[in-house]
């Protein structure tokens, strides 16, 4: 394919790194080729987050042979994949943004240009997801979009391409991105997904502290369930307060330690299950509103031939 007939749209490639070894340069190798096919204009750039393999110093070698340059932002420290994103998204200057949370790569290398066709067809937010998903998956899903306001459902996806209208309106609509598909999908603007067979065998840590994250920011599953607890416990004193006044009226009053315990735990375990619910909500909400610093970059490295 001649450079005229190359896609004219600046295009950037965010990759998240993180102890992923050789896998790194093969991942690069696939997607710097798929990308220069079809763009005349495009930028890699790698979000190392205090890899402590090889990842780095191999990968750099292979970039030494690039005709377009390698960015790698390196953090200071390990802040994991959704703030090492965030990193990398401010770093990123194209009109469309790929966003690669992992290396692995169990969908055809083919579906890269397939979702640019498909946010040229109208959509700001394309994500390519597998058919087959985790249990676990499924059921945060579940809650998360039954709980939601947004017309799309999310779902589990292996990499996404974004245009920078979106990146812009959520940068907008909010200082911080605690969980950026939440965010997208929040966004109002069309999103697509596009499916393969297969599924993803990523299974780093930290998703069941984002879960939480995201339900609290962006669903009303924390208030419905609050809402809840607070209603069952309301129902549980006014038929504790039944049995007392039949007991009463019915002349034989119990002396009762058990009931009185009973009655106490009971209370209590409801107050403090709400208020877990209220702490969580008031930390998220200092970290959003005073939490200035999102993350630390010790240095940017250019690497080309």
């Amino acid at each position: 394919m001649s450079v005229t007939n190359k896609e004219k749209n600046f295009i950037s490639a965010v990759v998240y790194l993180h102890n992923d070894g050789a896998q790194a340069v093969r991942f690069f190798k696939e997607l710097n080729a798929v990308l220069n096919q079809h763009f005349e204009q495009f930028e890699l750039v790698a979000v190392n987050d205090a890899c402590t393999d090889d990842t780095i110093p191999t990968l750099r070698d292979w970039a030494k042979a690039l005709e377009k340059p390698l960015t790698i932002l390196h953090l200071s420290l390990h802040q994991g994949r959704e703030t090492a994103m965030n990193a990398g998204l401010d770093a990123a200057i194209g009109d469309y943004v790929y966003e690669f949370d992992s290396t692995q790569t169990p969908y055809p290398i083919e579906l890269v240009f397939e979702a640019y066709h498909a946010a040229m067809a109208g959509s700001d937010i394309v994500s390519v997801c597998p058919r087959s998903t985790a249990g676990s998956s499924k059921m945060f899903y579940r809650v998360f979009n039954g709980n939601s306001h947004s017309a799309y459902k999310l779902r589990t996806d292996a990499f996404r391409l974004v245009s920078r209208r979106a990146i812009n309106r959520v940068h907008a609509s909010s200082e911080t991105l605690p969980y950026r598909k939440a965010a997208y999908a929040a966004s109002g603007l069309k999103m697509t997904d596009l499916e393969f067979d297969g599924r993803l065998t990523d299974n780093s840590g930290g998703r069941f502290a984002l879960a939480m994250d995201s339900l609290a920011l962006y669903t009303d599953a924390g208030y419905k369930l609050s809402a809840g607890i607070a209603i069952v416990m309301m129902f549980l004193a006014l038929a504790e307060l039944a049995y007392t006044l039949i007991i009463f009226c019915a002349g034989h009053p119990i002396e009762g330690w058990t009931t009185m315990m009973f009655v106490l735990t009971l209370g209590f375990a409801g107050l403090f299950a709400v208020l877990t619910i209220i702490i969580k909500y008031l930390s998220l909400l200092v970290d959003l509103v005073f939490k200035k610093q999102n993350y630390l970059i010790e240095s940017i490295e250019k690497i080309q031939k």
